[in-house]
């Protein structure tokens, strides 16, 4: 399973694009989408986001 962002409390930072190896993860209307086709599984998007907006 790609890891997933909770809208509601993603602000928009943009920590998890800079660490995502895969380039999985773009920013949309300020939000961050995650490609679930690009995605690993690694976890360190989880592991970066400020908010706790991201989980596996």
């Amino acid at each position: 399973m790609p890891a997933k962002v909770d809208k509601e409390v993603c602000t928009g930072c943009g920590s998890c694009v800079d660490a995502c190896p895969s380039e999985a993860i773009e920013m949309i209307e300020v939000k961050a989408v995650i490609d679930a086709e690009k995605c690993v599984d690694c976890g360190l998007c989880v592991n970066e986001c400020p908010v706790e907006a991201i989980s596996l």
